[in-house]
């Protein structure tokens, strides 16, 4: 008897235990990825580029490096976010912040978001349905029609060609209009950048063209349409801006400036005659004092332009003059890779080596 009770108990205690252990892994399964604060520094300690910048709405600074992931300053120290936190990758491409102070980033494999909590993943490879919906908040059907509010927020889609939209309750996949085939194994027009406009306009720049969208109608800009010669001049476009006046700049990697005002187009670089006289106009190693390799533009609050060039610094446009600034101006690194002006007007530049400057009015002082 005692035999069959020891034996009654033994089969319990096993059903119990792998019980446990399938209700643990179906767990592990079911949840997702939590926010784990992994590391927290007084300093910054990326060593790879700096790729965004931001200032959040409670004043914290948040950097998107090329391949550590993600830190938040809060003025005293840093906070550190890696793949292993929920991110979908290390590579970060912009960070921007919603209208109800969720922190999203655009990564290298897809868009991830921050809720002040967790982190949470809104890829292709895990929530993807058959209408290229990507739910968030809500599982309502919603097809991939090409729309525009005012809060919207607008994310690089990878290698496919076009963007992803939050409109404050789904992240939805659009894809780019028809156009014409340049190369049919090529990503010609996976988008590089993106910058908001005048009269409801955004703007999306790719490696060969750019798509304007007002909320129902697109403008297509390519080769053709600035006059290029796709041999001599060919499009490799990494940053664009639309000014407070209105006109549109294009970054290249390897051709400079293009400046579109209006119906005229010029190449702003080669009006300068930053354009070396060997360029080849690709993305070979360009000289000191030229601006052939431009990948990130912003405007200030006083009307400047600012381009981050690939090989030779820090440049600076008033309106009449450029202003070029590299090394001997205290800057670690001739690659400015991302420039933001935060919300007390000062102007802050992620260096492709890892450190951040901020310009005093002459030069730059190192802040990390």
């Amino acid at each position: 008897m005692n035999k069959i009770i020891n034996l009654i108990y033994l089969i319990f205690i096993l059903t119990l235990n792998f019980s446990c252990v399938e209700n643990k892994s179906t767990e592990k399964e079911i949840n997702k990825p939590e926010f784990i604060r992994n590391s927290n520094t007084d300093t910054l300690k990326f060593t790879s580029g700096i790729r965004s910048i931001i200032q959040d709405s409670k004043g914290n600074y948040w950097f998107g490096s090329l391949q550590e992931g993600v830190a938040v300053y809060n003025g005293k120290s840093f906070i550190y976010f890696t793949n292993n936190d929920g991110l979908t990758d290390n590579q970060i491409h912009t960070i921007q912040e919603d209208k109800e102070d969720v922190i999203w980033f655009n990564t290298q494999k897809g868009v991830s978001s921050y809720d002040g909590t967790s982190i949470k993943n809104h890829t292709k490879t895990n929530i993807e349905t058959s209408q290229n919906i990507f739910p968030i908040q809500s599982n309502e059907p919603l097809q991939g029609e090409w729309m525009k509010s005012e809060n919207d927020l607008w994310f690089e889609a990878g290698i496919k060609e076009g963007v992803f939209r939050y409109d404050g309750q789904k992240l939805n996949y659009l894809a780019f209009p028809s156009h014409k085939v340049l190369n049919l194994y090529d990503n010609l027009f996976a988008v590089t950048s993106i910058s908001k406009g005048k009269n409801n306009m955004i703007w999306f720049g790719t490696y060969a063209g750019i798509f304007g969208y007002n909320g129902s109608d697109f403008t297509i800009i390519n080769d053709e349409t600035l006059r290029l010669d796709r041999n001599t001049e060919p499009l490799h476009i990494r940053s664009l801006l639309e000014d407070s006046n209105g006109r549109l700049w294009i970054g290249n990697n390897g051709i400079g400036v293009l400046l579109k005002e209006g119906d005229s187009i010029i190449n702003f670089s080669k009006k300068n005659n930053l354009i070396h006289p060997a360029s080849s106009g690709k993305g070979d190693k360009s000289q000191p004092g030229t601006l052939e390799h431009v990948f990130t533009i912003a405007e200030d609050s006083q009307g400047n332009i600012w381009f981050g060039d690939r090989d030779a610094g820090v440049w600076k446009y008033d309106g009449k003059t450029m202003f070029n600034y590299t090394e001997k101006d205290g800057l670690t690194n001739d690659f400015a890779q991302s420039i933001y002006e935060d919300k007390n007007g000062e102007l802050w530049f992620g260096m492709a080596d890892g450190n951040i400057f901020k310009f005093n009015g002459k030069s730059f002082d190192k802040q990390f």
